[in-house]
């Protein structure tokens, strides 16, 4: 099973800068995909491009990785300046670019878009930045007003230009690119080339390279595709509830990292799974004995990568599972054609936070088939299936087992404490399911579907009391409190509902879990539940706010005379370590 597709080169091979080679590696990806294979040396070589392709072709990285490899960090003015449709997509691109340079020491990216106050927007910009990604018409605002000056600009990116064109975007798209240097590198990318995007290439770009990738989109029709909304904190308890309603064989779950692989590996194995890891990472004969004991049944569970999981054939998967959103549709149509195969039923299930819905739209496009949202199983079917499996481990047992000495052990100690025999069959069958109750008790949460509404329909801060509890109730209910710190304070103009928000939705965390909330001058202190997993806490450090990301980080407690727990003050001169004062209403 080789590590990547012999037909694709790796990314070592495309030209990429040793910093944003080591951020790719970080981030966990090991192959290009084909639009970044054949975009990238060109981009890199200084050419003008056209490319066809649809959202969810890995296109983002294809522009972002070789123009930040040509990035000249002493130089803190717009050098690259990306057009997108949509605030969501360029607070998308934006987080891209964050994460691919990651290693790059001293870059800032800046979203600029219509609905945002200019304030915060104009801050940032003084402060400069190296890539400026934005709306064209407040892109427009900016260069008309002088706040946004293009003098050094080297390249440009129009991305989704035909969507551009459709929301009635193009004649500021024409307006900018006529205000840009004359020597500075374009790069268009669009799904269709209506006449207008031509018309546009044509004006515009110097003897533009066209690359154009058509995805291979055929899914099988013996593949039942469902989807789940869900994020946060919320997605284990879902993947588990799903594992028990659904029967299946064997499954393999998709996550977009190596680390993820071991970490949801290590999780679901502590609740009882036979469970192993699938990635690059793993030494080959590791990894052929984890397929192996696949087949043979010894496991029941592979959490793996795209790559390593490709070209893996057993019979006995009957469910994919997508715990992470595909960032490209072909890899969604290789991650499901795990199951399904030689005529045969499979069942394929997605993941979807609310802010990947894009991706979930992109896919349906892509395979011009609907994905039906699924039904999570009621706690009722979950406790009757845990009590059925219960009530045949004892079958099993009294079919299999030599019960003699047991039966005079038990009979024995009816005797001697005058016991009846089924209450000392109640207590054997507590012992044996230990401190996990058989039971659940609720249903696990979906994220939200706008979260908007969801903002309105709860405090809008985390210390203000739930209806109809008192204080002190409300306190007891909340598991042990961790501090952490955001990089956001009263300077950009955050308020308490802003920070509430934008945690609650990237973490898929009730308001009411959002505590404390202080706000200073360049940053703000609240306190999160402990045990926060480290794929949450990566999301939320890259999440934006008011046009920063939070780049939050927990403050290490440390103890005080043995008796109570106090946090380190953050590290930010001397208003930090103030008491906590009450939250501004937001």
């Amino acid at each position: 099973m080789p590590d990547q597709d012999s037909t694709i080169p790796g990314f070592d091979q495309l030209g990429l800068s040793g910093p944003v080679l080591d951020a790719i590696r970080q981030v966990g990806y090991e192959t290009p995909s084909p639009i970044q294979a054949a975009t990238i040396p060109v981009l890199l070589e200084g050419h003008d491009i056209v490319g066809q392709a649809q959202t969810g072709t890995g296109k983002t990285a294809a522009f972002a990785l070789p123009l930040l490899s040509r990035i000249d960090l002493s130089l803190r003015q717009p050098q690259l300046l990306v057009l997108a449709p949509t605030r969501e997509l360029a607070l998308q691109v934006a987080e891209a670019f964050q994460r691919y340079a990651s290693k790059l020491q001293d870059f800032h990216v800046l979203p600029i878009y219509g609905g945002q106050d200019f304030k915060p927007q104009l801050q940032r910009l003084r402060r400069g930045a190296h890539v400026v990604v934005g709306t064209p018409g407040r892109v427009m605002d900016h260069m008309r007003r002088g706040t946004l000056k293009l003098d050094s600009l080297r390249a440009i990116v129009l991305d989704e230009a035909d969507e551009m064109l459709r929301m009635g975007f193009i004649d500021d798209v024409e307006w900018i690119l006529a205000q840009t240097p004359e020597e500075r590198q374009v790069a268009l990318f669009s799904a269709t080339m209506p006449k207008e995007i031509r018309r546009l290439a044509r004006s515009y770009l110097k003897e533009p390279r066209e690359i154009s990738i058509k995805v291979k989109t055929t899914t099988a029709e013996t593949i039942n595709q469902r989807y789940w909304t869900v994020s946060g904190f919320h997605k284990l308890d879902a993947l588990t509830r799903i594992l028990e309603a659904e029967d299946f064989d064997a499954a393999i779950v998709f996550v977009r990292t190596r680390t993820a692989t071991v970490e949801l590996a290590e999780r679901l194995q502590a609740r009882g799974y036979a469970t192993a890891a699938l990635n690059g990472d793993i030494p080959q004969n590791q990894r052929e004995k984890s397929v192996n004991d696949l087949k043979s049944g010894k496991l029941d569970i592979i959490v793996a990568t795209d790559v390593a999981a490709r070209g893996l054939d057993v019979q006995r998967i009957s469910h994919v599972i997508n715990y992470d959103i595909p960032y490209d549709t072909e890899a969604y149509v290789h991650r499901i054609g795990r199951t399904g195969r030689a005529g045969r039923t499979g069942e394929a299930i997605l993941f979807v936070a609310p802010r990947e819905r894009r991706m979930l739209a992109a896919i349906e496009r892509a395979t011009r088939q609907k994905i039906t949202l699924m039904e999570l199983p009621s706690t009722e079917v979950i406790n009757d299936r845990r009590v059925a499996a219960f009530k045949q481990r004892i079958s099993d047992t009294l079919a299999d087992e030599e019960l003699d000495f047991y039966q005079q052990l038990v009979e024995s100690y009816r005797v001697e404490h005058n016991i009846p025999a089924i209450e000392i069959a109640a207590a054997l069958a507590k012992l044996v399911q230990g401190d996990q109750p058989l039971l659940l008790s609720g249903k696990p949460k979906a994220a939200p579907r706008e979260g908007l509404k969801r903002d309105k329909q709860r405090p809008r801060d985390g210390d203000r009391k739930q209806r109809g509890k008192p204080r002190r109730e409300q306190d007891a209910d909340l598991p042990p409190m961790v501090a952490y710190r955001v990089e956001v304070g009263e300077r950009d103009g955050v308020k308490p509902g802003n920070i509430v928000g934008a945690i609650a939705n990237e973490a898929g965390l009730d308001g009411h879990f959002i505590r404390r909330i202080d706000i200073h001058e360049d940053h703000t202190t609240l306190e999160l539940p402990d045990g926060m997993p480290r794929e949450i806490e990566r999301t939320l450090r890259k999440a934006w706010v008011c046009g920063k990301q939070l780049g939050i980080r927990r403050l290490e407690p440390k103890a005080k005379g043995g008796k109570k727990r106090v946090f380190k003050a953050p590290e930010s001169g001397k208003r930090a370590g103030r008491k906590p004062r009450k939250p501004k209403k937001g």
